[in-house]
């Protein structure tokens, strides 16, 4: 149970507006824990490419309107509120995990890794991170799991939406090596465009070959 919470910081009426509020920060800071990260993955699903991981840490001050799961967020304003994260977080640290490393260790496993290598490249360390889902990744400091976090957790949406636009423009860059495959469009998740091609073409390179739709049929 989260302990009593302190004052609503000064701008907390905007929190409200986005949807999100700092409940799960706040109670972090009233433990005493100064510097709290928030940790989100994407790419978990997907047929091809790598799994992304970014770790946020942002001010108490800098609260941006709008922020939310990057799932609920057209791709327009992902990349409008990437571009004012990355201005305002005090460090930002991404984390990937490649197709082959997926296929040797596992999603989950590589999805974790992913984000312990966030962690490890924010340029402050945190006193507690806090991770989007059932479980967290081995690393030196706190870490608590919030299962849905990305839609209630205002650090860790506003980590979905920096790896889920990295993960993006990753793919983007991909589908100019492998344009039959149409990653720009689908991002490399299982839809039936991407399924055809990969049976009219089998699989490429960045396929995962233990994701059994990522086989060649």
């Amino acid at each position: 149970m989260l302990r009593a919470q302190p004052a609503l910081p000064e701008n907390a009426c905007l929190m409200r507006k986005s949807g999100l509020d700092l409940r799960f920060e706040r109670a972090c800071w009233s433990e005493g824990k100064r510097i709290v990260a928030g940790v989100d993955e994407a790419g978990r699903g997907p047929l091809a490419g790598p799994v992304v991981a970014a770790a946020v840490i942002m001010p108490r001050t800098a609260m941006i309107r709008g922020i939310q799961d990057s799932k609920l967020l057209s791709v327009r304003r992902r990349e409008v509120l990437f571009q004012q994260i990355q201005k305002e977080a005090q460090a930002i640290g991404i984390g990937i995990v490649s197709e082959k490393e997926i296929d040797r260790i596992n999603i989950l496993q590589a999805s974790l890794k992913a984000m312990a290598i966030a962690v490890g490249r924010l340029d402050v360390q945190p006193d507690q991170v806090l991770v989007d889902g059932l479980f967290v990744p081995e690393i030196p400091c706190g870490a608590r799991a919030i299962v849905r976090g990305d839609r209630s957790c205002y650090s860790i949406a506003t980590a979905s939406i920096v790896a889920k636009v990295t993960r993006d423009r990753i793919m983007v860059e991909y589908d100019r090596l492998y344009p039959q495959y149409g990653f720009a469009r689908h991002k490399g998740y299982p839809t039936f465009q991407h399924r055809m091609a990969i049976r009219l073409y089998g699989p490429c390179e960045i396929h995962r070959k233990t994701f059994h739709a990522a086989r060649d049929s």
